[in-house]
């Protein structure tokens, strides 16, 4: 049972909201749910199946939490385990952007772990570039090999205070932020959410949300969209916040149509016809979320910029790394050091912007590192969905063997293993690069991202 903070309980009755006794029962008395996503590009069934996600049917909750460290699908970005009322993020997007129609520019700015980058790289126009950002560096480093894993090769991850972003002017069509919030949605999921509540804390949260807004809303170009959502219930963080924004920039308030049968409260809190999206414990099979989307005022442009086909002339190493891709005419094949990367040619404008204003942890695909004369294959060249099945000889192995490589120790290939890199598989898609040496092989897989776990 999980004892709420009494000063919590008294400002969640005074929002005057019909399901405040359902939730308050659902936070002190029951469990969290368990839910997963599939990725879109690699088909996956996840056991112990109890039922679709309402508002992503392709997205699963779980009988139960069965250890997903040990599951190498998960480290194979095959799908992602994720609060069920997150994915609503998903739902939105394809709302407001027509999945078969022209790539877009989306902004992360709250990105880290991953989850709703993710989710928006599924639901957003193919070819579309996401930039996943992240205050905090060591959370920025959890968020970039999610973002490795789930394969899409037209991302930009970066680092750093959201007042970077300042300096870019209209340059995405849609801005999602996941504030930093007081947690309240998060108490039956996480005891030092509950522990460390406290009134000033939504306050300090409050004015964290204003400097964040403030800092991202001239990156946004006329006719964007911004989505606003936290994990907690309290109106100063939410209702009021978006209230504040329409107040201070122009913009309008965007509805999403939602399913009777979801649960999803539309609140009741505002007076000024603003669409405004509460998911609550007890009343849906999910956590606290918060979510609006607002409109700027304006038109975004009908077309994004076309690539041209403009090709520098290569060398060795850059003409080996792209033989790598299935697609190479979509790419900008560059060296940065001793790395090689593949950039998205119809975003290159895009890219080089960042770069210029961004602390960029990481964009496009890395190929390889250059070593010697030796070129040396990337571990997210194997987890892209850009990579040319094929270039690398491929090696299936079992459950025990997937798990010893993904704990960096030796495994032994078969003895007609050709020599070289070499691409392990799992359930048929690939898990990351060895190199067979014929009386041994050299396991690839990065050594920061070995599970630790036995069993």
């Amino acid at each position: 049972m999980t004892h709420l903070p009494s000063q919590f309980v008294s400002r969640l009755r005074q929002l005057g909201l019909k399901e405040t006794d359902r939730l308050i029962e659902a936070l002190e008395n029951s469990e969290p749910t368990v839910s997963v996503r599939p990725n879109g590009s690699r088909p996956w069934l996840p056991p112990g199946v109890a039922g679709e996600v309402p508002w992503l049917t392709s997205a699963r909750y779980l009988d139960d939490r069965p250890l997903f460290t040990l599951m190498p699908e998960l480290h194979q970005g095959r799908f992602y385990v994720q609060d069920a009322s997150s994915m609503f993020v998903a739902t939105v997007l394809r709302q407001l952007f027509d999945c078969s129609g022209r790539p877009v520019t989306m902004l992360d700015a709250c990105a880290a772990p991953g989850g709703k980058t993710t989710a928006a790289i599924d639901a957003l126009p193919p070819g579309s570039l996401v930039v996943a950002n992240e205050f905090d560096y060591r959370r920025a480093s959890v968020l970039h090999e999610n973002v490795v894993k789930w394969g899409y090769p037209s991302v930009v991850v970066s680092r750093g205070d959201t007042s970077r972003f300042r300096k870019l002017q209209s340059v995405f069509d849609v801005i999602a932020v996941d504030a930093p919030c007081s947690g309240e949605g998060m108490f039956r999921k996480e005891e030092v959410a509950v522990s460390q509540w406290s009134e000033a804390l939504v306050t300090e949260c409050a004015d964290c949300q204003r400097e964040i807004l403030d800092n991202v809303w001239k990156s946004l170009k006329p006719g964007g969209y911004l989505i606003y959502s936290t994990c907690t219930f309290n109106r100063d963080e939410n209702e009021d916040m978006v209230s504040w924004l329409l107040e201070n920039h122009e913009a309008e308030s965007v509805e999403i149509k939602t399913g009777q049968s979801w649960g999803v409260v539309l609140s009741p809190l505002t007076d000024n016809g603003i669409y405004a999206y509460r998911f609550m414990p007890g009343v849906v099979r999910g956590e606290g979320l918060f979510m609006s989307v607002l409109r700027k005022a304006g038109d975004l442009p009908a077309a994004a910029d076309r690539p041209d086909r403009k090709r520098e002339k290569k060398d060795r190493e850059l003409s080996e790394a792209a033989g790598w891709l299935a697609e190479t005419d979509l790419f900008d094949i560059r060296r940065d050091g001793d790395t090689i990367e593949a950039v998205p040619s119809l975003h290159r404008k895009t890219v080089a912007l960042l770069d210029r204003y961004l602390d960029v942890v990481s964009r496009g695909v890395t190929l390889a590192t250059v070593k010697g004369r030796d070129l040396i294959p990337d571990h997210a060249l194997a987890m892209s969905s850009a990579l040319r099945r094929g270039s690398f000889p491929e090696v299936e192995i079992d459950l025990r063997s997937a798990l010893a490589y993904l704990r960096c120790e030796a495994i032994q290939l078969p003895e007609d293993t050709p020599r070289g890199f070499v691409i392990v598989t799992y359930g048929g898609y690939p898990l990351g690069f060895m190199k067979n040496l014929g009386n041994r092989a050299n396991n690839l897989y990065r050594r920061e991202w070995r599970i630790l776990k036995q069993g």
